[in-house]
């Protein structure tokens, strides 16, 4: 992140507000608060993403151990080029030796297998009290990929699908969204990362999610390969380049987010990050 960059950075979660039920106009059901740090347009480094969303967990688990209401939230960026491994994962799933890798590694508490962040990317990361929602991880990874599937659908007339027994979201073959997540005390956070714009040839060094034998996809990609017989239809999507792209599905990603899990969403002052908590494991085995 650039000094300019940073010069807009503040503080902005040094206290948790209190949230209640929102009842919308002309409804009798009540979304409860989101509140949204939108850092999109900005490339942000992994490690300082992972402190900021530890320490948003922490905050979260001791509102609710003082029994004090606080609002979901979600964060939407992209990152610098970076692996990231979950919790289990296996190093045969990475094509190159971690001594000398081409971007930093990280090993996350996250579940899944090895992944790839980079620009063109659009990742979410939802930190919600599973509480307030439904207290079932499955239901929540569910839920994430009907966002996804959502959002491809009604902004970009492809159509997604499940594939069973992996999570993510599929366009035929191709993975379009990873997900991975972690909850502590059903406060959840990682979440799931979308490819809009993205280089897909750094996947070409890792097996991504582990999963052999399968190919990486974009929105980007899609579009401008329709064909007839693909079971999708070409969207008149009005964008002439990639920023353009990014934009149109970073608001349909919001919007479908916020439907999904019936949250009203409050855009926040967006906090300086700080990276002091975590090292890429790359660098530690230099």
């Amino acid at each position: 992140m650039s000094d300019q960059e940073r010069e807009f950075l503040s503080m902005a979660f040094s206290q948790t507000p209190s949230v209640r039920p929102i009842k919308l106009p002309g409804s009798d059901f009540e979304f409860c608060r989101c509140e949204c740090f939108d850092l999109y347009k900005n490339l942000v480094p992994y490690g300082e993403a992972w402190s900021w969303q530890k320490r948003i967990v922490r905050d979260k688990k001791v509102s609710i151990e003082k029994n004090r209401d606080c609002p979901d939230t979600l964060i939407i960026l992209q990152h610098h080029p970076v692996y990231t491994l979950g919790a289990g994962s296996s190093e045969e799933y990475l094509n190159f030796d971690i001594k000398n890798a081409p971007y930093d590694v990280y090993r996350t508490e996250r579940g899944g297998e090895v992944t790839y962040h980079g620009p063109g990317q659009l990742v979410m990361y939802p930190i919600i009290n599973l509480r307030n929602h439904r207290m079932d991880l499955h239901w929540y990874l569910r839920a994430l990929e009907e966002v996804v599937i959502r959002v491809l659908s009604s902004t970009f007339s492809i159509e997604a699908s499940r594939l069973d027994g992996f999570t993510g979201v599929w366009v035929g073959d191709k993975k379009v969204a990873a997900i991975g997540i972690r909850a502590s005390q059903w406060v959840t956070y990682h979440g799931l990362a979308l490819n809009v714009t993205t280089d897909l040839t750094p996947f070409h060094s890792i097996v991504p999610c582990g999963i052999r034998h399968r190919q990486v996809g974009s929105i980007k990609g899609l579009l401008g390969e329709f064909q007839p017989s693909t079971g999708y239809e070409k969207a008149d999507v009005p964008y002439s380049n990639d920023c353009q792209l990014i934009d149109i599905a970073r608001a349909s990603l919001i919007k479908e987010f916020s439907e999904v899990f019936q949250l009203e969403i409050h855009y926040k002052t967006i906090p300086m990050l700080d990276s002091a908590e975590t090292t890429p494991v790359s660098h530690l085995r230099n």
